[in-house]
Parts: structure tokens; sequence; C-alpha cells
């Protein structure tokens, strides 16, 4: 069965997602040939399954995500919707794409305590234009119940101009956050053949 401590966590060598689609770099995530992200392992959740507009993810509640009433705090139920939905987005995506979250709402049916357990996150793409798409997402108790749905909006016209920009920054060597003087660049990695500005 699998588990949050099953999973290696950080983020992957571009090199090593380089070509891959959405669903491909999704799958090699639960085949364990490429890390997964540091969020899941702070929340306790993790991926299980993944299809062409769809995806699974599995989660265990802990006395760290107790709000002072003494249940779940609801953001933990809205993370896994929002992580379902966009990941479901995901599995559509060609090689080289990312999106950009525009919208995600939630609505908590039933409360989450913490010896409910674990709980099973599903999410699916409800349509997928241009350059929107939208999903929906459930989070349920072991016996099927829901405790919480929501829907996701995603914008992948700005995901494609985030593209273009760590694709320009990655012909300088770009490296850290800052900016770069030549093209505005910024990205993950700092800039080896520009002078920095600010």
């Amino acid at each position: 069965m699998l588990a949050a401590s099953s999973f290696v966590y950080g983020l992957p060598n571009p090199a090593e997602v380089a070509g891959m689609t959405g669903r491909e770099m999704l799958q090699a995530m639960i085949d364990r040939k490429i890390p997964a992200p540091p969020i899941a392992q702070t929340l306790n959740f993790w991926i299980v399954e993944v299809g062409d507009g769809s995806c699974v993810f599995e989660g265990e509640t802990k006395p760290d995500f107790l709000n002072p009433l003494g249940t779940i705090h609801g953001g933990w139920a809205l993370t896994l919707i929002d992580t379902v939905t966009g990941v479901a987005g995901h599995t559509l995506l060609p090689a080289g794409v990312g999106y950009a979250t525009v919208e995600t709402k939630a609505n908590f049916t039933r409360a989450i305590r913490p010896d409910t357990g674990r709980v099973r996150a599903e999410g699916s793409v409800v349509t997928r234009g241009r350059q929107i798409i939208s999903a929906e997402g459930r989070v349920l108790d072991s016996e099927g119940r829901v405790l919480a749905h929501g829907t996701w909006l995603s914008d992948t016209d700005r995901a494609d101009v985030l593209q273009r920009q760590a694709e320009v920054g990655e012909q300088c060597g770009l490296r850290g956050s800052r900016r770069c003087d030549q093209g505005g660049h910024r990205g993950p990695q700092a800039c080896r053949r520009h002078r920095w500005t600010g």
C-alpha cells in the first residue's frame, strides 16, 4: 500500500523531464523515476494513478493539520482538491507546456476529523479549450462518502508565456530568482552569461 514515506521528494532535474508529456511526467512520479513535490510530503498526500484527464491521490490526516476546534483544517481538503484537479489538467498537456491556476473553489460537506484516516481524492477534467481547462475534484472517506468537492480553472495560455520566458532564461544559463538585465530573464537558475541588475 502506498504511503507518503514511500516517495522521494524534491524537484526533478529539467533534463529528466525534457520531452515528457504531462501524463508521462506524472506516471514517472508514480514509478519513482522522478521525485514527488515537497508540498506532498508536508501535507501527507501522494499520487496513486493518472489517466487522460483524470487522477487519484490518497492522503492521511495528521495532528499537525488540526484547527482550534479539533477538526482537520479545511485548507488541507482544499489543497487536495486544487492538487487533483490541477494534475488532471496536467495529464492533457503536451511536453514543455505547464499551466497556471486561475481559480479553485471548494465546498466542505463533512468534517474531517483526526480519526478519519486515509482519504481518496479524485480529479477529472470537465472541459478543455484552446487556453482554458476546467476540472472537478472530490475528497472521499474510506466508505466513499464525500467530504469535500470543488472545481478548478486554469489558463494554459499564461503558462505558455511562462514557458517561453523559461526557455529564454535557459539560453543564458539562468540561475536564481533575480532579474538578468538582458531581456528581463527570471528563472530557477542564475545567469552565468549576463550581468545582474537589482
